[in-house]
């Protein structure tokens, strides 16, 4: 024996009795480790980056004498750590779907060149030249798996790669990816050159009709093993993992298929190729099943494939054109019959079978092709953009602004052609409602943004136009059409002043008046109003509809003021703005308010104040709306402009008193708590009873996280609350003379449904918990006051409010249930899955003997505490009083087992509650199958004995298998038994949950 073949047989032994050196010893104990992991019934895949570091591991180059750097040296340490590599690619059973995600090229390309080592291909052997039906199964399954991952690298290479977007530089990490991108690049531009050296011998696999064996642990292991213990096993054709003929043909045919596909590009005869080999995995696939132990193919791609191959190889003859309307696009375009491909899309209108994105790129590529020239294409283009236009229609997307620009200058063969596509892309005996609404939508928009009358009758006019809208909107819309002016294009020519809009004779007054009730924009309303005055000057045109309203304090200044033409413009446009805030219409409400500020700025500071007061409300409703829905704090500039309205001290000012409400309640949403207590003046202290609340609100809030619950607050947050709820028939006032915080009303109810509906508006902006519970708990105090209470109920700060009321017969609690009722609905639309509030709302239902929605409440509330009852539900949640609340639902329900159970949750189990339930024959529950979830051996040991007594055998041995469980052993340590107890709590709740749930 050679000395070079003594040194590979010595490095083929994986298991020294005795490691020479602690550093390949610990590679020795991986490889152990890795064995033992593997060997597992049921192991779980290794992470491949166990082949990463191994591999790395044993390419380290070494270090000489001289501090030369050297190779890696081929020794034993280097070989068990290939060895190491090639088993948990073994493992993974060579599946190059896996390795390929999670692998390098570089470290594939190393693995599969050490599988070719170990298989024994001589190293520089062309494996073209090599005859697969010669060699041993293992070996030539190592050259198709080579070849099968070089052409499948040269195939993904061609793809597009997002690129990732880099972090902080760092020059260790920078350098290790450039190595790493020019090895990658050498590698390909090696597998590029032999690639027709790749797809020769996969050709040449598909002749070969034998099943072939990969590699697995074992064969490795024998392979690593002395000669003379092998036996030759591994050569012979049992060794490994048996890979079957039609499995090896279905890859290689997909693998072909691919790089065919992908040189096609550049040779459009190779299509032919691809199109023979994708149709034939399929073949393979229908005939075997596409489960496979060796590998997987992802088959919505490989139907991408073949309805590629069939487009691009398809003949010019008519019954080849038949098979999908994608084969028939693509022979039109190349052909030039463009006037057939329209009329593919048109009738792909209908059946919305071409994907929007397929759809877009035909215009794309006609829209290139028009550019290059061929001007004959500019008339296709616009009839397949209007028949992607009606497509995107009818399936509610947004209208392309190519459509938009093609329509600038409407002709009346574009009109006819568009009216063509909407006719023939929806049948309207079958169409929905839903599809009738968008295409009216679309005309009715398409009329209203033509200037030509003529264009506009050509569509109203038509048998699709009448079918699709009613009576009534078809006739205000040609009425609109045809009366008004010429638009007036704002992009191109601003309008400096509000009376240089020319007034338009022609225009009946009548018809005007319809406008300008229809319009929101600002502009059209100037000029509506400019002819309308121009004609008349006797009418006041801000009476001319019902819905217009401004409030009382606004409009004794607006009608203050002299010109007729600017009263009502300013009114107008006051009266639409408020509107479209009600109606959250933000967008035109800022318009109209825009407009009216720059109107009154020229001759009224006084109203100029007043829009800059409805603009800051109409901020704070946007931002409530939008960005304040998601959590994110308001702007800086937002909150400084709502605490100057509220400091603002101009005088003869007129003010709405819900601005000073909605700021403060957004306020108190943000947490402006120090402001509010600290800086609100006192005048408006004084003056607005809502700011009155919202600072003690503040305060109270402001004090309540503290170490001592501060009660001073609280008590004057109480009284304020208690007056609101007191009967009195006259109005109290205080020593300077002024009315007190509140107005009282006759009737008591009618002064708390006033002030609920006032709350609702005042509090509808707030979701901070704590303002929340806060009210939540004042009015569950109160309501607890009662001397005729039968059960309270519970809130947290409850403590925080006096016990008492002196003048108790004066509180309507009629009205404070009611309050409490919409306060606690109101606060679940803002979080559900506040435990406190879920068990105030049981409370209530509780109260009014609405058991099953009581218990319904109660396990919500500790299933949202608990991650559904997988952790222990907290204590102050859980209460004695909710779990005797529990059991009183239960009980009245009939579900005594249910009652028994929960006796075992209180801190003392009420054994007397529970035996009496057992008692109890008439039981509405599961009865016995619940007796798993009882942890009491005396609950258990009473009811083997009553069984016993009834005569139940079957109930008793349930009840004795129960208590044979050896966990309830009394002799258990306290831990055992508390987790005892807590599995069955956990699994008695999660059953109640989905029997009330």
């Amino acid at each position: 024996m050679s000395a070079e073949a003594a040194d590979r047989e010595a490095a083929t032994s994986s298991r020294p009795c005795t490691p020479p050196q602690t550093s390949w010893f610990e590679f020795v104990l991986e490889e152990a480790l890795l064995e033992q992991h593997l060997q597992k019934p049921s192991p779980d895949p290794p992470p491949v980056q166990l082949i990463v570091q191994f591999l790395e591991q044993a390419s380290k180059p070494s270090v000489n004498e001289q501090n030369q750097v050297q190779p890696p040296p081929d020794n034993k340490r280097n070989r068990i750590l290939k060895l190491l590599a090639l088993k948990v690619a073994a493992h993974l059973k060579w599946d190059l779907d896996v390795l390929e995600k999670s692998l390098s090229v570089p470290v594939l390309n190393m693995l599969l060149n050490e599988l070719l080592c170990i298989s024994k291909v001589p190293p520089g052997t062309k494996h073209v030249d090599v005859d697969l039906s010669s060699l041993p199964p293992t070996t030539a399954m190592a050259i198709l798996l080579y070849n099968r991952w070089a052409i499948r690298t040269i195939v993904q290479s061609s793809f597009p790669v997002k690129q990732v977007k880099p972090g902080p530089p760092q020059l260790n990490v920078m350098n290790h990816i450039q190595q790493e991108k020019e090895l990658t690049e050498n590698i390909l531009k090696v597998l590029k050159e032999q690639a027709a050296d790749s797809i020769l011998v996969l050709e040449g696999a598909l002749k070969l009709n034998k099943d072939l064996y990969v590699h697995t642990i074992r064969t490795l292991d024998l392979l690593a093993m002395e000669p003379g213990m092998v036996n030759g096993e591994t050569e012979s054709s049992t060794a490994g993992l048996k890979i079957s003929a039609e499995e090896i043909q279905c890859q290689v045919c997909y693998d072909l298929g691919a790089i065919y596909f992908q040189q096609g590009s550049t040779n459009a005869a190779v299509h032919e190729k691809a199109k023979e080999k994708f149709f034939k995995t399929k073949e393979l696939i229908a005939k075997n099943g596409s489960s496979s132990l060796h590998f997987t193919i992802d088959e919505e791609r490989l139907a991408g494939y073949c309805q590629a191959c069939e487009v691009l190889t398809s003949s010019s003859d008519d019954a080849s054109q038949q098979a999908t309307p994608y084969s028939k696009i693509h022979s039109c375009m190349k052909s030039g019959k463009y006037q057939d491909l329209v009329k593919i899309f048109l009738e792909d209108n209908l059946t919305l079978s071409l994907p929007e994105q397929f759809r877009q790129s035909v215009l794309r590529e006609l829209f290139q092709k028009a550019q290059q020239g061929n001007d004959a294409l500019d008339e296709v283009c616009f009839k397949v953009c209007v028949c992607n236009t009606v497509c995107d229609v009818l399936q509610g997307r947004i209208i392309d602004i190519q459509f938009c620009q093609l329509f600038l200058k409407p002709s009346k063969e574009k009109i006819d052609f568009l009216l063509e596509v909407c006719s023939g892309s929806i049948n309207l005996e079958n169409a929905s409602e839903e599809l009738k609404r968008r295409m009216a939508a679309f005309l009715k928009n398409l009329c209203l943004g033509m200037e030509d009358l003529q264009f506009v009758f050509m569509i109203s006019s038509h048998d699709l136009f009448i079918k699709l809208l009613k009576d009534d909107e078809r006739k205000l819309l040609i009425d609109q059409m045809r009366k008004r002016s010429p638009r007036i294009n704002l992009c191109t020519k601003p309008v400096t002043s509000f009376y240089d809009i020319p007034a338009s004779a022609s225009v009946n007054i009548g018809q005007l008046e319809h406008q300008l009730i229809l319009s929101v924009d600002p502009w059209r309303i100037r000029q509506i109003l400019i002819e309308l005055h121009g004609m008349t000057s006797e009418r006041q045109f801000w009476t001319i509809s019902n819905k217009w309203e401004v409030p009382t304090v606004y409009g004794s200044v607006i009608l203050g003021i002299k010109d007729s033409l600017t009263r009502d413009l300013v009114y107008i446009l006051m009266a639409k703005g408020l509107h479209c805030c009600a109606i959250k219409d933000f967008v035109h409400a800022k318009q109209l308010f825009a407009a009216c500020l720059e109107l009154v700025t020229e001759f009224s500071p006084k109203l100029r104040q007043v829009m800059l007061n409805e603009m800051l409300l109409l901020d704070i409703y946007t931002h409530e709306a939008g960005a304040g829905a998601s959590g994110e704090r308001p702007p800086s500039d937002l909150i400084s402009r709502v605490r100057g309205y509220l400091e603002m001290r101009v005088p003869d000012i007129p003010l709405r008193q819900v601005i000073a409400e909605e700021c403060v309640a957004f306020l108190l949403n943000w947490c402006e708590n120090e402001y509010l207590t600290m800086q609100v003046p006192l005048p408006l202290v004084q003056t607005n009873p809502y700011v009155k609340l919202g600072q003690l609100l503040a305060a109270t809030c402001k004090e309540l996280p503290g170490p001592k619950e501060s009660r001073r607050t609280a008590k004057d947050l109480w009284e304020v609350v208690v007056q609101i709820c007191s009967v009195s028939n006259q109005h109290k006032r205080g020593n300077d003379g002024r009315v007190s915080l509140i107005k009282h009303r006759e009737s008591t109810l009618g002064i708390m449904y006033s002030f609920i509906s006032s709350w609702e508006y005042f509090f509808s902006p707030l979701q901070e918990p704590l303002v929340l519970t806060t009210i939540l708990s004042l009015f569950v105090k109160l309501h607890n006051v009662r001397e005729d209470i039968v059960n309270d109920i519970a809130a947290e700060h409850i403590s925080i409010w006096p016990s008492s009321i002196p003048n108790l017969q004066s509180v309507d609690f009629e009205a404070v249930a009611i309050t409490v009722k919409e306060l606690v609905s109101y606060a679940l639309t803002i979080n559900a899955n506040n435990h406190f509030w879920l068990i105030i709302q049981a409370d209530i239902y509780f109260a009014t003997n609405q058991y099953s929605a009581a218990l319904h409440y109660y396990l919500q509330a500790g299933a949202v505490c608990s991650d559904f009852f997988n952790k222990m539900v907290p204590p102050d949640v859980y209460t004695d009083q909710v779990i005797k609340r529990m059991i009183k639902c239960c009980s009245l329900l009939n579900c005594h087992t249910q009652v028994a159970i929960l006796c075992q949750f209180l801190r003392e189990v009420d054994y007397k509650t529970a035996f009496k339930a057992l008692q109890e024959q008439n039981s509405h529950d599961a009865m016995d199958s619940y007796y798993e979830y009882i942890w009491d051996v005396t609950i258990l040991e009473y009811l083997t004995y009553l069984h016993h007594k009834r005569g139940e055998t079957d109930k008793r041995q349930i009840a004795i298998k129960a208590i044979g469980q050896t966990e309830l052993n009394a002799s258990n340590p306290e831990e055992v038994l508390q987790l005892a107890a807590q599995r069955r709590k956990k699994k008695f709740l999660q059953a109640m949950a989905k029997l009330y749930f």
